[in-house]
């Protein structure tokens, strides 16, 4: 193909066509042909030439040009695309490094392959531009509902067709049963919108919570209008599912006002989620009281709230356990979702069983370590003690209340208590010492002998090994994995060590190190609690 014998209009009546066929800018285009025809002159002319291709935004005509930069003698390394200084004064008067001498060459005669590898390069371009095109119109819209058409499907992923490009909907993101054919309309959740080098940019989701809370929102105008609010949803997708809502208006009732007038609204939810049964509960700060609410329907008799392990203990009567666990433990697992704890569901009969295991096992303890019969045993037992360590450090007056105990027999009792300990400390710290620890760690404050064996069973063994603890290795934490809470244990977790005393116990042994400036703790307290009065007087 020879350039110099085609229609100038031609290139920008094909640059035109094909931005208005992709919704490009129609300079993209010029761009990308003006690329593709300095490559194949570069094949021409040589590789290491600096060519470069001008089209005219009007007359469409080409000009070719050979661009040489001047550089200093030593800098000198591509003869065809640089000259020194000396060189440059044959064409120019005072060159300076920097300047460039641009000359017009002859048009190139564009052979087959030529042609073909211009080709690519345009497509490429244009390629390029319309995935940019596709993420800045996406880009802002991640977090909201779209309706599509089905193109075809991939290895059980449906493309969609969103009007301005395609987007896909991975396997795992459709509801169980749902099939689809071309050209069939679907609504979909525009879960993440990113730049990727190949392949869709746009991921879409009809399994997400949040889809679910988006319907709810273009079905229930107060969810709109901010009266409304969905706190939690939690959804096992295609089978049942439960969402949280309070109403920020006391004339107005959440569960009934997201029902509808004779359930027309959940209804619509329902519809567009292939039957998905769903639950709507009144969501509650108090998380005992919304935990009873997110078993519904199974009614139960008591709620054990451990807020430092994030962990709960339901109790109802023997007749509702199974509805209380659910189908496959649906119900349990969608409550432990929606309420982001971990619970444990148990009989009024296992409760009651469960607490007199703990009290025997408290009994022998105290009869075996304090050398006691069984009846003083349990008169400390159900007076609340649960360990040696209450017992050998409670002021003296709180044993003295105890019916049967005068001065003399509370004394005795702590002092026996205190030897155990300081017996059995003595011995974690020699296991502790042969595991290796240092002395750093041994004398830092705030570690019991046993917490010490602890951290060197875990190889934690010197005060540096300490300070890169995480909080959540030393008191255990939760994490979700596809959508599941999973446990992390943590070394100090069975010294009942909260996340925060963890965070503190690490942070002082950075000090202690030199790794943090105490005045910067300092400074970020004192912000912490500007912002943190900033935020109660906004409230106010």
């Amino acid at each position: 193909m020879a350039i110099t014998s085609a229609n100038q209009l031609e290139l920008l009546q094909t640059a035109e066509a094909v931005a208005r066929e992709k919704m490009i800018d129609p300079g993209l285009v010029v761009e990308a042909m003006e690329e593709s025809l300095a490559r194949a002159a570069k094949s021409r002319y040589g590789a290491e030439m600096d060519i470069r291709v001008s089209i005219d935004r009007k007359t469409g005509k080409a000009t070719f040009t050979r661009v040489r930069t001047v550089v200093e003698d030593e800098e000198l390394e591509n003869y065809q695309a640089e000259f020194t200084v000396e060189q440059a004064k044959q064409y120019m008067e005072n060159p300076e490094v920097g300047q460039q001498l641009v000359e017009e060459v002859p048009p190139v005669e564009m052979g087959r392959i030529a042609a073909q590898s211009a080709k690519q390069v345009i497509l490429q371009k244009v390629r390029e531009a319309e995935r940019d095109r596709q993420f800045e119109e996406f880009k802002d819209r991640a977090g909201t509902i779209i309706n599509g058409q089905v193109k075809r499907e991939e290895y059980g992923n449906v493309i969609v067709d969103v009007g301005a490009g395609e987007a896909i909907l991975r396997r795992n993101e459709k509801i169980g049963r749902e099939s689809y054919r071309p050209n069939d309309r679907i609504r979909v959740y525009i879960k993440d919108v990113r730049r990727e080098q190949r392949g869709p940019q746009i991921f879409l989701s009809r399994t997400a919570p949040e889809f679910m809370a988006e319907l709810f929102k273009m079905e229930v105008p107060e969810i709109y209008d901010g009266i409304i609010e969905i706190k939690a949803v939690a959804r096992d997708p295609g089978s049942r599912a439960k969402i949280a809502v309070i109403s920020y208006d006391g004339s107005i009732d959440p569960v009934g006002a997201c029902v509808g007038m004779r359930g027309s609204r959940v209804q619509a939810v329902v519809n567009e989620l292939q039957g998905e049964k769903i639950d709507i509960i009144p969501w509650n700060e108090d998380q005992p009281t919304f935990l009873v609410n997110a078993l519904q329907p199974a009614e139960v008799s008591k709620v054990v709230l451990d807020e430092e392990a994030g962990k709960i203990e339901v109790v109802v009567p023997e007749e509702q356990l199974s509805l209380a666990i659910g189908r496959r433990g649906q119900n349990v697992r969608l409550a432990s979702q929606l309420t982001n704890l971990d619970i444990d569901i148990m009989t009024e009969e296992q409760e009651s069983a469960r607490r007199q295991a703990e009290f025997e096992l408290r009994t022998k303890l105290f009869m075996d370590n304090l050398d006691l019969d069984e009846f003083f045993a349990q008169l400390l037992v159900s007076e609340g003690f649960t360990n040696l360590e209450e017992v050998a450090y409670v002021e003296l007056d709180e044993l003295l209340v105890i019916d049967g105990v005068d001065e003399d027999t509370a004394n005795e009792l702590q002092a026996r208590a205190r030897d155990v300990l300081e017996a059995r400390n003595k011995a974690h710290l020699e296991a502790a010492r042969a595991l290796g620890v240092e002395d750093s760690l041994i004398d830092f404050e705030g570690l019991t002998p046993q917490m010490i064996e602890a951290l060197a069973k875990d190889d934690v063994k010197t005060l540096e090994d300490f300070a890169t603890c995480a909080d959540w290795e030393l008191a255990g934490g939760w994490t979700t994995v596809d959508g599941e809470r999973v446990k992390d244990d943590g070394t100090l977790e069975p010294y009942d060590v909260s996340l925060e005393e963890a965070q503190d116990l690490i942070m002082t042994a950075r000090v202690m190190l030199g790794w943090v400036d105490p005045a910067d703790l300092e400074a970020d307290a004192e912000e912490d609690g500007e912002e943190a009065l900033a935020e109660e007087e906004a409230e106010a």
